[in-house]
């Protein structure tokens, strides 16, 4: 079983930017590792209330903070963004945190593309253009001079001036096996928001074994279960949405109004909730069990200071027991 890395998601669709840098060096504080933050337009729901510009609460969380690394969960470079615009924003967020950086890309959302007028692709298309957009990227972080015609970006005479030592990693988002392979083939490793085996194994296969995977679980610590539902529900509904429609709806309202026909029963049988530090000690031995070594924690709601509390006393050190025997006991059973 890997060891463990833990590492705690900035939600922005929730929290406000002086929350989220406070957030951050709380979670430092309190034994994560890494951070991971939402980059979106919009957010899921009118009621998450909030969705400041990612970049600019980058820049101030690489002083707000000194170890933790933290990275883009994730950005989309193929629309609303351009690859050369993403390419001088990560390069500068990597010079200001240097070796604590690390840019997470994905196919992106309606949701939050659509803001710019143009025709959202269909996902076959989006991972072509992601392909491209990383190569651009890529290409613009030695420094040179760089020129691209391609099938879907062009870029002329562009140069990145402000650049760090060495390059931030590039973590690709997969919710499926064929965008798995993709990520595989182009990125420096995975992220996902489930422990599904059959992901992990389209990375592999792709050229991703031995590489950086993450999966977020989305959870909601409350002193009790009857807040952490109504929490839950309130704010984060949308885990019932069916995935075929989560990147193609275009508006808050529509989200809301496909989450509504659930229920919180519905919800809690996807959202670990409640305060029982073995719910969440039992999810994290079955993400390490599938092959993630790193894994972020989501917690819905404005308690994050009671997660915090709750996680470093209650969950890391049970975890560590807990494995920490197994090991053992592996290491004598070969013996």
């Amino acid at each position: 079983m890997a060891a463990i890395t833990y590492g705690y998601h900035l939600s922005t669709e929730e929290h406000p930017p002086s929350d989220l840098l406070r957030y951050a060096q709380e979670a430092e504080a309190s034994g994560f590792e890494f951070a991971t933050i939402s980059d979106h337009y919009h957010p899921w729901l009118d009621a998450q209330g909030q969705s400041p510009f990612a970049w600019s609460v980058l820049g101030a969380l690489s002083q707000a903070t000194t170890n933790l690394r933290i990275g883009t969960a994730v950005t989309c470079p193929i629309m609303r963004y351009r690859p050369e615009i993403i390419a001088q924003a990560a390069a500068t967020i990597e010079v200001m945190m240097p070796g604590r950086f690390f840019l997470g890309l994905g196919t992106g959302e309606n949701l939050n593309e659509h803001v710019i007028g143009r025709h959202w692709p269909p996902i076959a298309q989006r991972q072509e253009m992601l392909a491209e957009a990383v190569g651009v990227i890529r290409e613009l972080w030695r420094g040179e001079f760089t020129s691209h015609h391609g099938e879907y970006f062009t870029v002329e005479d562009a140069r990145i001036y402000t650049r760090p030592a060495e390059p931030p990693p590039i973590y690709v988002a997969a919710a499926g096996p064929d965008s798995a392979n993709a990520a595989g083939r182009i990125a420096d490793g995975l992220i996902t928001t489930s422990p599904d085996a059959k992901v992990l194994q389209a990375f592999d296969q792709a050229g991703g074994k031995g590489k950086p995977r993450f999966c977020q679980m989305t959870l909601c610590w409350a002193n009790d279960m009857e807040t952490a539902r109504k929490t839950a529900f309130e704010l984060w509904r949308t885990s019932v949405v069916p995935g075929s429609l989560h990147p193609n709806l275009p508006l808050p309202d529509d989200f809301d109004q496909i989450s509504r026909l659930s229920n919180e029963e519905a919800l809690a049988k996807k959202i670990p909730l409640g305060p029982d530090p073995e719910t969440y000690v039992a999810l994290i031995k079955t993400y390490l069990e599938a092959g993630f070594d790193r894994i972020i924690f989501h917690q819905i709601g404005y308690d994050q200071h009671g997660f915090c509390d709750f996680f470093s006393r209650e969950v890391m050190p049970r975890v560590e027991r807990e494995l920490g025997s197994s090991r053992s006991a592996q290491r004598i059973a070969s013996d």
